[in-house]
């Protein structure tokens, strides 16, 4: 079996199911891409899919399904997806090996 291309913590299986039981019926998990953009070069993205593209990497772990881009695997190879809720904030983080480089703001990343 291939090693997925990312892993997700309890936490963010957590809350994509909470999202997902907000979501529109026709809602089948969440879309994980990568952008140009931001100061550092890059940025991750985070959408509703309701169905499945060409090519996409399909990761279904404790009932939750996060389909990958395929023009973003290779940026996320080894990825693990966390949720973490602060005083202030709450927010879905990557912790990426393939970093080279992340802003200040930790909104981008450079590979």
């Amino acid at each position: 079996m291939n090693e997925q291309v990312i892993k997700i913590s309890d936490n963010a299986v957590d809350r994509i199911k909470k999202i997902m039981s907000e979501a529109q019926s026709q809602t089948i998990g969440v879309r994980i891409g990568v952008k140009s953009g931001g100061c550092a070069g890059m940025s991750y993205v985070m959408e509703y899919a309701t169905d499945i593209k060409p090519n996409e990497e399909i990761i279904e772990e404790k009932g939750v399904k996060v389909l990958i881009d395929p023009k973003a695997v290779m940026y996320l190879l080894g990825t693990e997806m966390d949720y973490k809720k602060e005083k202030f904030s709450s927010q879905f983080v990557f912790k990426n090996p393939n970093e080279s480089e992340r802003c200040g703001c930790g909104e981008s990343f450079k590979v």
